[in-house]
């Protein structure tokens, strides 16, 4: 038999010994599950662990046992199998050891994922600062050799300088393997010579790492902070998340990111929120973002951001053309703003959720806003247009494109000015909505009849699950009637504790003058059916 029959007579032998089937994996998981939870004189120094913790860390001995026996079966070609099985009893029983003697946790710091990338996570638990000892030990399962994690997450834990030593030199060994690191709210409480000196660590450690999500949220970083990781960002060429939220992102901090980023090309999530950022950052973010074609996932809210800041975003989105979520909440954009991200929002087709509220776009940014959704985004699923000034001026243009929103399922119009003339709009144009789950309208001046129509149309919805209508001047007796409606579902209507029946010094009216106020107002929706229908 020549060389090559010998090496196909030993592939298909290796098959047949691995990897091992699915019910002897189960069976392993089982028989680790019983000797972990098996009282011993390990239990009787470390503590027994609770069946339901022994499974799950059973399952993930099993899953890492199978990953390193897999990766050294696949190193071996030619091998039988037989070392491969060896491999995993042995790494089997090593990891069960372990778990045994560590007894039991709060939480687990190890997942397996579906797709099979192997996640470490220290975040659980209260926040703490941790020294080289502490560190020693948290980070113990990264030290192991062939480990497979693929993704980190430090955050939650305040480093120092003799634990970020430690901690980068253990990143330096596994960062060719690693896909997605989050190092969000890891030097808090630090002085900031010491944070900027552990930040470089961190840095020069996963510098060349070829990651596909990077979390540096929550570390007040600044532009110094930002440039102690130049040497990680700069060299990222692959990125396709990057979360920079409550980082004290300023104008020169936005600019420096502008700088250091190498490649945009690949980013399909940019997260800035709760910034510092003003006008001038966000021109620097807009040039960033004009370089993003593959972007999904914008958010850039509660950046103290204007009317200029504002227009130069929307500019700049108009090139993403695949965008599906956009947060820009908690702004000043203006009417401006509001007409510049109309023009926007007019050519991104993919948009599913919306989120723009507290932007001052009053009614003519909402017009505006309203025209171009008709037209656009007909799969829109969530709209959030909150504290916007805006009145019943803007609802029918509002509610005509409610209304051709199919896929609406969340509808936050809070603490605007719509009255009952807007509200019964909206509760008309949300008649067909089959997925709606969501509505919002509190802080309106709604009053009986508003309150009636809405309750009315959503109550009947099998999809529906809350209803918001507090804090409006609705009469006692309009309470009543929501309350009513909703007795065989009361966990879908906020309370309705908030309303003030004297609110604008109204009186009350009685059932004939409501009931020709209701009949005034439901007249007026001919005009929204009109207009659909044209459009």
């Amino acid at each position: 038999m020549d060389h090559s029959a010998k090496t196909t007579q030993n592939r298909v032998l290796s098959v047949k010994m691995w990897p091992p089937s699915k019910s002897t994996r189960l069976m392993l998981v089982e028989r680790m599950t019983k000797n972990i939870t098996t009282p011993s004189i390990f239990s009787r120094k470390y503590g027994l662990l609770t069946v339901e913790e022994a499974e799950q860390d059973a399952k993930r001995i099993e899953d890492l046992a199978f990953a390193t026996a897999n990766k050294h079966f696949q190193n071996e070609p030619d091998g039988d199998g037989t070392s491969a099985v060896q491999v995993y009893a042995k790494e089997s029983s090593k990891l069960m050891l372990e778990v045994i003697k560590r007894g039991p946790q709060e939480e687990s710091e190890v997942e397996v994922s579906k797709d099979g990338d192997i996640f470490f996570d220290i975040s659980g638990g209260s926040r703490a600062f941790i020294d080289e000892e502490e560190a020693r030990e948290l980070l113990r399962p990264l030290v192991r050799p062939h480990n497979s994690f693929t993704k980190i997450r430090f955050s939650n834990r305040s480093f120092g300088s003799e634990a970020a030593k430690f901690a980068a030199s253990v990143l330096s060994s596994i960062k060719d393997q690693l896909t997605e690191v989050d190092l969000s709210d890891f030097v808090a409480g630090r002085p900031e010579a010491e944070a900027l000196e552990v930040m470089n660590m961190f840095s020069s450690a996963l510098e060349g790492s070829k990651l596909r999500y990077l979390n540096l949220s929550d570390n007040a970083l600044g532009e110094k902070g930002i440039r102690a990781f130049a040497s990680l960002i700069k060299s990222q060429n692959d990125l396709e998340e990057l979360y920079l939220m409550n980082d004290g992102i300023s104008e020169d901090a936005a600019r420096a990111v502008r700088e250091l980023l190498p490649s945009t090309g690949k980013i399909r999530v940019l997260q800035f929120h709760n910034n510092m950022t003003g006008d001038e950052g966000a021109i620097a973010i807009a040039e960033i973002v004009r370089q993003c074609p593959s972007l999904e996932d914008f958010r850039c809210s509660s950046t103290r951001i204007g009317s200029e800041g504002g227009v130069a975003l929307a500019e700049a989105l108009e090139h993403c053309s695949h965008l599906k979520k956009l947060d820009l909440r908690d702004n000043m954009f203006g009417v401006e703003g509001g007409i510049a991200l109309a023009k926007t929002v007019s050519v991104l087709s993919h948009l599913t959720e919306i989120y723009m509220s507290y932007l001052n776009l009053e009614d003519e940014g909402t017009e505006a806003l309203s025209e171009a959704l008709l037209k656009s985004a007909p799969s829109l699923e969530v709209l959030e247009l909150a504290g916007n000034d805006i009145t019943v001026k803007s609802a029918g243009n509002l509610a005509a494109c409610i209304a051709s929103k199919q896929s609406l399922s969340k509808l936050n119009l809070s603490e605007n000015e719509l009255k009952d003339e807007g509200t019964i709009l909206i509760a008309k144009a949300v008649e067909g909505h089959d997925q709606l789950v969501e509505v919002d309208l509190s802080t309106n001046m709604i009053r009986r009849a508003g309150a009636r129509a809405l309750a009315q149309t959503v109550v009947k919805k099998n999809t529906f699950k809350l209803l918001n209508i507090n804090g409006n001047f609705i009469s006692e007796e309009g309470i009543d009637e929501v309350n009513d409606m909703f007795k065989d579902s009361l966990d879908k209507l906020v309370p309705l504790d908030d309303n003030d029946p004297e609110g604008e010094d109204f009186e009350d009216e009685d059932e004939e003058e409501e009931g020709e106020e209701d009949n005034e107002l439901e007249s007026k929706l001919g005009g929204l059916k009109i207009k659909q229908e044209e459009e």
